[in-house]
């Protein structure tokens, strides 16, 4: 990774070259994260891995904005937040009339058992997270780290610089906060 630090360097410093090694240096990472991120989309989800990673990669190495990369773990945070918020335009197109808004996919060939499971609504999910951001920000950010980039809680306390007992802490009340939170917004919304 020490060589991923030094190639953020060059893009930082404006090399045109160091955009294009990064990408192999980082793609295995970046793909796990995003099919980590799709896996927890609703069933019907047209995006690929592929794409949301190729799409938050150039958000994060626009040669129109200078990006200041403290570390490898700091790009990887951006990275988590770039997909999230992929996905969050994504879900909010889908919510739009002009785009099928209020209509639901059904397959007509496959019979579906996952009402087991339901799937969490990311515009839903999006609105606590900024309600949650907006009152303890560091339990927001380990939320993202695990929820969207996929890191388990020692590598999400690695990237936010607190102890693992602090971000499992974090953890434990960011769940707890966010399940209360969910669960009066899809209450609130049936009524």
């Amino acid at each position: 990774m020490a060589e991923v630090t030094q190639i953020l360097s060059r893009i930082e410093a404006g090399d045109p070259q160091a955009a294009e090694a990064l990408l192999p240096l980082v793609y295995r990472e970046l793909r796990k994260l995003a099919a980590a991120k799709l896996a927890r989309e609703r069933p019907g989800q047209t995006l690929q891995a592929t794409a949301l990673v190729h799409e938050a990669y150039l958000r994060l190495v626009s040669a129109d904005r200078v990006q200041d990369w403290n570390s490898c773990g700091h790009f990887f945070m951006a990275a988590a937040e770039a997909m999230r918020r992929i996905l969050v335009e994504r879900a909010r197109k889908r919510g739009r009339l002009k785009h099928g808004g209020g209509r639901r996919r059904v397959e007509m060939d496959v019979v579906s058992l996952e009402g087991d499971s339901p799937s969490i609504d990311l515009l839903v999910l999006d609105e606590a997270l900024a309600k949650l951001a907006a009152w303890q920000p560091a339990k927001a950010e380990l939320v993202k780290l695990r929820y969207f980039a996929g890191l388990n809680s020692a590598e999400a306390a690695q990237a936010l610089g607190v102890s693992l007992a602090t971000a499992e802490r974090y953890w434990a009340f960011a769940r707890a906060w966010l399940y209360a939170e969910l669960a009066e917004s899809t209450s609130g919304s049936e009524n």
